[in-house]
């Protein structure tokens, strides 16, 4: 060691970094991580980085040679600060509401069934869900379905297994296209007021006419006129694009969208579920506006990319005399290296970069829940995070150091063997042993029959002539490394200090494949590489896993089993 890192202070440093580090992965730290907090925290390390890196590293592996619980009693000692942290992110809260009163809070979901949701909407979902049941007031589900062209059947029944999934549980359920009557007779009423006409400019002449502030000569329609044209509108008249229902704004508004929008139009593609009956159809800002009235909806917590369109959404409610809810925005919630929004995901399963809205490298729901994401954690780390309006990319080892903490009391741990290799053991014993499924839990045990014949990972074949520990059994003496196999002798039960443990398997096992997940983007660059995959061998008792079991591999990570089938398990490897 450099006599420049043979300060106690920085000694000590590192030790409880790498046990703190150790103590959050399941007792193995990780050394990239440990130098990080030592550069932060140590600005000076900078000027002798080597010499740190080989700090960390030989502290990290002593680190990791010390039992789990042993571990946790230390950082008791000697880094009580991060108990006291860990406890008050446990107890992190939502902020209140403003003007909420307790038993008439209503808030509601309101998904656009054009698509399977994912991270950004569960997290939205949560905040409505949980300041519902904070202030014991109702939550309606409610679809924003009143663009056929992009609306699928599917949807309505995927989003409703994905919100329940989550654990949240609504009150009151429908659809905006349930509504179409009372949409018209708003319309009507607004065009007999004078607050709206149909135009039949074109496109690209109402663009030009908005972009320049310059008003449409349909504006000066009569009444009459606007009623007799919406009629013929309705009776399916016009063609897409002939004719459009906009309202009357200001069309020298600094607010592009108030400039005399256009809410209804005519659209010839039949709905998800009203088929051709209807043909003239709101915008989403017309229905959002009534809808929110007519559902009682007090507050409506969504992200920000709405934030120009609720002038709107509140001028029309003032026309019509309609009560507003309070309106509370954030940011998106977006994820390092994965798009989650739904025009950003589609092309990369039209392309075949991903295998389908459940790929395990997707934020969506269907992706995180195949992965291995509890919805406990997904709940958590909202709360964690909070409302915010700064534009935050997470990382995901955020949402998965909260689902860690959850999977871990409960996932039973079994034995896996990645790329492995044969091991003959000489003078083995016949053993029948217990192991357990969690080392503090009360999750059962299974019993392994050993003989001669075991397999371990190929990676931690140790030098010839040393000895190891197969984890849980006993010790042997390696003679002889081969490509095919490695021999070795029996040399006893007890354990014995400094001798590498390592994960292994008998010959009754089970082949078990990993998929491993990683960022789909690397910066702007698509990664190649994310999705690897990993062969091993899976203990007997692996046998017994059913599709949707939550396990810990051990020395590998937690996994979630993903397919059965015959002799064979696919499992998706959620995290350390």
């Amino acid at each position: 060691m450099s006599k420049r890192t043979e300060n106690p202070k920085l000694i000590e440093l590192v030790r409880k970094h790498a046990l703190i580090n150790a103590v959050k992965h399941d007792g193995k730290a990780d050394a990239k991580a440990v130098i990080s907090r030592i550069m932060a925290d140590v600005p000076e390390a900078r000027n002798m980085i080597n010499e740190v890196k080989e700090l960390v590293s030989k502290t990290v592996t002593e680190v990791n040679a010390i039992p789990s619980e042993t571990q946790k009693e230390m950082v008791e000692r000697i880094a009580p600060e991060y108990l006291v942290e860990t406890k008050r992110a446990e107890k992190k809260e939502l902020p209140p509401l403003p003007e909420a009163v307790e038993g008439r809070v209503v808030t509601r979901l309101a998904p656009e069934p054009n698509g399977y949701i994912h991270l950004g909407n569960a997290m939205s979902f949560n905040f409505n869900y949980l300041y519902a049941r904070r202030y014991m007031g109702k939550l309606w589900l409610r679809f924003e379905d009143t663009n056929p062209k992009k609306e699928k059947a599917e949807y309505y029944k995927s989003i409703k297994e994905d919100i329940l999934w989550l654990g949240i549980k609504w009150d009151k359920e429908k659809s905006n296209s349930d509504d179409m009557e009372i949409f018209y007779d708003f319309a009507k009423t607004l065009l007999l007021q004078g607050k709206a006409y149909i135009c039949s400019c074109s496109l690209k002449k109402t663009r030009e006419n908005r972009a320049a502030g310059k008003t449409c000569e349909h504006r000066d329609n009569t009444s009459e006129q606007n009623l007799e044209l919406w009629n013929q509108m309705l009776s399916n008249k016009f063609k897409e694009e002939e004719v459009v229902w906009r309202i009357k704004g200001d069309m020298e508004s600094s607010n592009y969208v108030m400039r005399d929008p256009t809410l209804f139009r005519i659209v010839d593609t039949p709905h998800a579920l009203k088929g051709s009956k209807y043909v003239v159809w709101p915008t989403y800002d017309f229905a959002v506006a009534i809808e929110d009235s007519i559902c009682g909806i007090t507050h409506v917590l969504r992200s920000n990319e709405f934030a120009l369109r609720g002038e709107l959404q509140n001028y029309i409610r003032k026309l019509l005399g309609l009560r507003g809810p309070i309106i509370i925005e954030y940011s998106r919630f977006k994820f390092e290296g994965t798009p989650t929004g739904k025009r950003l995901i589609k092309p990369l399963i039209d392309d075949g970069v991903v295998s389908g809205w459940d790929d395990i490298r997707l934020s969506t729901i269907r992706g995180v829940r195949r992965r291995g994401i509890l919805p406990k954690a997904i709940e958590e780390f909202t709360v964690q995070v909070g409302i915010s309006h700064a534009q935050p990319v997470f990382s995901w080892d955020l949402l998965l150091s909260v689902n860690r903490k959850i999977l871990d009391p409960i996932a039973k741990r079994y034995f896996f063997v990645s790329n492995p290799v044969k091991l003959i053991v000489e003078d083995a014993p016949r053993l029948t042993i217990k192991l357990k499924h969690h080392p503090e839990m009360e999750l059962g045990y299974r019993e392994v029959e050993t003989g001669d014949t075991f397999y371990i990972p190929r990676v931690d074949v140790p030098k010839v002539r040393s000895v190891m520990r197969l984890k849980d059994l006993y010790n042997v003496k390696i003679i002889d490394v081969s490509d095919s196999k490695v021999s070795s002798r029996f040399v006893g039960r007890d354990l014995l200090e400094g001798t590498s443990k390592v994960q292994w398997t008998t010959e009754q096992h089970v082949p078990v494949e990993v998929q491993i997940p990683d960022l789909i983007y690397i910066g702007d660059r698509l990664n190649e590489n994310s999705l690897t995959t990993v062969e091993g061998y899976g203990e007997n008792a692996c046998r017994e896993l059913e599709v949707g079991d939550h396990v810990q591999f051990e020395r590998f990570g937690f996994c979630r089993i993903d397919q059965k089938k015959k002799d064979r398990i696919t499992a998706c490897f959620t995290h350390k």
